[in-house]
Formats: C-alpha cells, structure tokens, sequence
C-alpha cells in the first residue's frame, strides 16, 4: 500500500491545502475500494512539529511524529506563508533533508503554491522546470536563479516530482495525483463530488503582474517609470536608451538583470496589466481600450493579451468586469 505524507513544516502554512489534499485523497481511496478494489493508500499528516497553531490559534494541527516515518512513496508540500521565505527554509533545514533522501529512496514529490520552495531548496529542481504562484515569482527567482519558473503553468511535471501555481488551484493538483495514481474514472468522481473543473491547467488569467523595482538599478528604474507613464505611446527602447546615455545592448542586459523581463516583454505586460483593469472596472470596450494602452493593430492586441492571460479581451471583460451587464 503506498504511503502517502502530507508533511507539516515548522511555519505558518495554509490550512486548507492540508486539510483539503487529506480529504479528496482519502475520498479517492474510498471511492476505489467501494468498487471492488484492496485499499491503494494511506494518507498521513506528519511533521517534525508535535503541533502548529494557526490564525492566532483559532485553528492547529497535530501531525504525526515524521522523524518515525522511514520511507514514504508520495510526499506532498503544503502551502506556505508568503513571507520570509528565506527565514522558512532556515528553519526547515531538517525537513529540507528529508524530502531529498526520500526522493533519492524512491519517493515522488508535489507541492502546492509557495511549497515549492521546499522541493527547490533541496537541489533536486536545479536545471529543471517549475510552478508556484505568481505573486511569490520574485523571491523564488532570487532564491532559486537556476531553476525555470512557469508562473503561467497550473502543474509544471519533471521526473517524480510535481509543482502546483497556487492558492486553491492545489485542488487540480490533488486531482491530477489522483489520476496518476488510481485512474481517470476516479479523478473524475472525485471532481463531481468536490465540484472541482478537472480541464484546467493555467493560472494566467489569474496573474496580476509584480512590477519589480527593488532591484536597486536606478537607470532601469527611470527606464520602467517611463514606460508605466507612456503606455498609450509608440515606445522606442534605441531613443530610450540614448535618453538615458547608454548603449542598447547594455540596456537589454540591465533591463532583464534587473525586472526578469526583456524591455519589449516588460512593456507587453504592463499594457496588458492596464487593458486588464480598464476591461475589469469599466464600460469601454475592447477597442477603446487597446487604443488607451497603445495599440492599433487590433489582431497583435488580441494576440499578445490571450498570450499572457489565456483568454481574448472580449473573454475576459466577459469574466472580470464588475459592472453589471
């Protein structure tokens, strides 16, 4: 029978992802054996901790001791709190060491959210592709410089180990080890009683772009306070970068040093981000709106805003706007 762990660390960490992956996993289990199956896992909550209180102690958790669990086949990363990562990963330097000799014994590993931290900090990632959610993308590309981020992915998949985007999308996650693990009548089951949309598989139309400006270069900090003040404006980075007496190869360097974005990503998405807002909180139509953010060819609007969000303008004021039809 596999030994499924659901591992607590030593930090605040989202109740829900423990909580929610413990039940639809064990729910699956059940569901397997009413149909005529032997019992496929055993699911655990365990951690070095003897106990976590959460939400000023309104809620706590009491795993069981994980030091006593010498082998594990599926280990599974809650999230955790969007701070302080660097404080976290110190502190769970134990923890840190036995997922990795878990997995170096034959152990899978997913994570949900900002869990993937956890799996990273181990070296196991390192080369390799991964998700987490969008808003913690700065801390775990400084952290982690060697490891290719897919903020736009739901589930980014490598050898044995799986990464989740985050917030409660940690549900298709769950439904995807459900799937790996039982079968696809059994995700689907457990999608109709946990109402959960099995299909999806991007976070994009979730993202909200982290304009990134501690990087301490003040020329590209000037660069990007242009750009944000002239969206509406046929930007040129050659005359921006002889504004700024610097060379363009130079610039493009800095540039992506400093925000992680090309100069013409970087402007691609601050205008979507605006189009976005304009298309959430008002009644201007697609079209006013891609002539606010700069744009003038409709079809490269349509195209460059589905490439970031997942969706078409029209979808997305269709799904996001808070005016009333």
């Amino acid at each position: 029978m596999m030994q499924v762990i659901i591992v607590v660390p030593n930090e605040y960490v989202n109740l829900s992802s423990v909580a929610g992956s413990y039940e639809i996993l064990t729910r699956a289990n059940a569901y397997w054996q009413r149909i005529g199956n032997r019992s496929k896992m055993e699911v655990q909550v365990a951690g070095f901790e003897p106990e976590l209180n959460l939400d000023a102690g309104l809620f706590s958790i009491h795993p069981a001791p994980l030091g006593q669990i010498k082998k594990a086949d599926l280990v599974l990363i809650p999230s955790l709190a969007n701070t302080g990562f660097d404080s976290i990963l110190a502190k769970n330097k134990p923890l840190i060491d036995w997922i990795s000799d878990q997995y170096r014994n034959g152990a899978e590993i997913a994570s949900i959210c900002s869990g993937a931290f956890l799996i990273a900090a181990t070296g196991l990632l390192e080369g390799k592709t991964c998700s987490t959610h969008w808003s913690v993308a700065s801390d775990f590309k400084r952290l982690f410089p060697n490891i290719e981020l897919h903020i736009d992915k739901l589930i980014s998949s490598e050898p044995g180990i799986y990464t989740n985007g985050g917030a409660f999308s940690f549900l298709n996650l769950v439904l995807f080890l459900v799937e790996k693990y039982f079968d696809r009548a059994t995700a689907i089951y457990c999608s109709k009683i946990f109402q959960i949309d099995i299909e999806r598989s991007s976070q994009s139309p979730f993202l909200i772009f982290q304009i990134q400006k501690n990087h301490g270069d003040d020329l590209i900090n000037q660069a990007q306070t242009f750009i944000e003040q002239n969206l509406g404006e046929k930007v040129s980075f050659e005359e921006l970068a002889s504004k700024l007496a610097i060379s363009r190869r130079n610039f493009d360097r800095r540039f992506i040093k400093a925000t992680g974005n090309t100069p013409v990503e970087y402007l691609q998405r601050v205008k979507v981000e605006a189009a976005k807002r304009a298309l959430e909180g008002g009644r201007k139509t697609v079209f006013e709106v891609m002539n606010d953010v700069g744009y003038s060819d409709d079809k490269a609007f349509r195209e460059v805003f589905k490439k970031i969000t997942g969706l078409s303008p029209l979808d997305y004021k269709a799904k996001y706007s808070t005016q009333l039809n």
